[in-house]
């Protein structure tokens, strides 16, 4: 099927369904979007209907269910499904379901395959070190053996005093949990065997596995990513750069994201800060083609204050920071270049169109995430009504977000409350940084809690870390 005759099913909300309804528009493209009663108010809904009338919009109860979103695709005889990023964006099962249907749907995405092999931490670290790609030190399959956990752990440990750290840390995780949990710091032998024996038993209990994976602990790192964009059929690969994703919440979220991912022309790094940014996009470029990858994703690194790189997961999705790797790529000497669109047109099928050469990049992007959140709080999420919600139009400016300008909103209770991603360009960091404490600084936010509490943000938070971005 031509790519223009395809109609996208967007299984997502908020900012990510603005960006992927204008993508959709942008390529002449078909869409129907969904929302949740809670979702109402919520800008992807306006959108959808003043770009799509009422047919492009669908309700539903959950954008977790899995069978209602299929259903809805039948009813609105879409073709194809794009998951965004969240939900079912790395659900291999959910990719493959779609392409094994009585009436399949393309999903925007990579092959299930693909999601399944990088999604899994364990396959990702062998399919690196088998190309001599550097992982974070530690086991790459589950342990059973209580001597052989402690051989490791010592092997760890006796590394980590090699490259001068004072105080190490191993980390003992449950192989088979997610997330955070099953996990557990030791910061010495003393206690290893008896969280050894925890974590083993914890993961017996919750997993019915109990594989434990043993890994360093590497602490003051810099989190660097590599932007792939890869042909479908896994042919073609080019990156679009790199980014620093190190300012981050107490939770490990991030709150900004710069690109590249260090300027060693304006800082003054401690190592071959080009030399680490040459080797990551390289070594991320091998792996795709390693493994046939057929979409846009992220290679996440962990650089350590000496320089040393390690992968640490891919991400098989579009990411939410994709815009500031845009903002500094210029395609044929032009900017402009949208990686949602990139995204989309590549999934249905459209060929690459350039090689690495077409790519440039030009000055520095920042991406600031605004969230109603308190960071004086441990970044605890506030709820409330926004009642203002404005900022100045510049050209050096983007901003995606969901919340309406021209009426007031109610920040829904199901989701984490971010409000918008503003995306500064400047020539070079300095001026990028300029401009980015201009507009956070003219950035008009009110609202109030509904028991009369004044609005919380991190904006201050952003503010602050404005003043050192990029330095190590």
């Amino acid at each position: 099927m031509p790519a223009n005759k395809h109609k996208v099913l967007i299984a997502n909300r908020g900012e990510i369904a603005t960006r992927i309804i204008r993508a959709c528009c942008g390529l002449g493209l078909d869409f129907v979007s969904l929302a949740t009663a809670g979702d109402l108010a919520s800008g992807h809904v306006s959108l959808a209907r003043e770009l799509g009338g009422e047919k492009a919009l669908y309700r539903i109860e959950s954008y977790h269910d899995a069978n209602e979103i299929l259903s809805v695709a039948d009813a609105a005889g879409a073709t194809a499904v794009h998951p965004g990023y969240g939900f079912f964006a790395e659900d291999y099962r959910f990719a493959r379901r779609t392409a094994a249907r009585d009436r399949p749907l393309t999903f925007i995405g990579p092959s299930w395959w693909a999601i399944r092999d990088l999604g899994d931490k364990i396959s990702t670290k062998r399919i690196a070190r088998s190309l001599g790609v550097p992982t974070v030190p530690g086991s790459d399959r589950p342990v059973y053996d209580e001597l052989e956990a402690e051989e490791l752990a010592r092997a760890l440990f006796a590394f980590q005093d090699e490259q001068g750290v004072e105080s190490g840390c191993v980390l003992v995780k449950a192989s088979a949990g997610g997330g955070g949990m099953g996990i557990e710091e030791v910061w010495n032998m003393d206690r290893f065997r008896s969280v050894f024996r925890r974590v083993r038993n914890y993961a017996k209990r919750h997993f019915n596995d109990e594989g434990v994976l043993i890994e360093q602990r590497i602490l003051d790192f810099n989190h660097l990513e590599v932007q792939i964009v890869s042909e479908r059929g896994g042919r073609n690969h080019v990156h679009f750069g790199t980014r620093n994703c190190s300012i981050q919440s107490l939770g490990r979220q991030k709150r900004i994201e710069v690109a590249p991912g260090f300027v060693p022309g304006e800082i003054g790094y401690y190592f071959d800060a080009a030399g680490v940014l040459e080797a990551i996009t390289r070594n991320s470029l091998a792996m795709a083609a390693e493994v046939g990858y057929d979409s846009v994703g992220t290679w996440e690194w962990i650089v350590t204050p000496k320089g040393e790189p390690f992968l640490m997961e891919v991400n098989t999705r579009i990411q939410v920071e994709n815009g500031v790797s845009a903002a500094i790529a210029r395609l044929r000497g032009e900017p402009g270049v949208d990686l949602v669109s990139e995204h989309i047109r590549l999934a249905l099928g459209e060929p690459l169109g350039y090689s690495q050469q077409d790519l440039s990049f030009e000055g520095v992007g920042v991406e600031y995430r605004i969230v109603a959140e308190d960071p004086r709080e441990r970044f605890a999420p506030w709820a409330g009504r926004i009642e203002r919600f404005q900022w100045a139009e510049r050209p050096w400016l983007t901003v995606h977000s969901h919340v309406p300008r021209d009426a007031a909103y109610d920040i829904p209770m199901d989701f984490d409350p971010n409000l918008a991603l503003a995306i500064v360009w400047g020539e070079n960091l300095a001026q990028a940084k300029e401009r980015g404490k201009s507009f956070l600084n003219e950035l008009v936010l009110e609202g109030a809690a509904a028991g009369g509490g004044e609005m919380r943000s991190n904006i201050g938070f952003l503010l602050e870390k404005n003043q050192n971005i990029l330095e190590f």
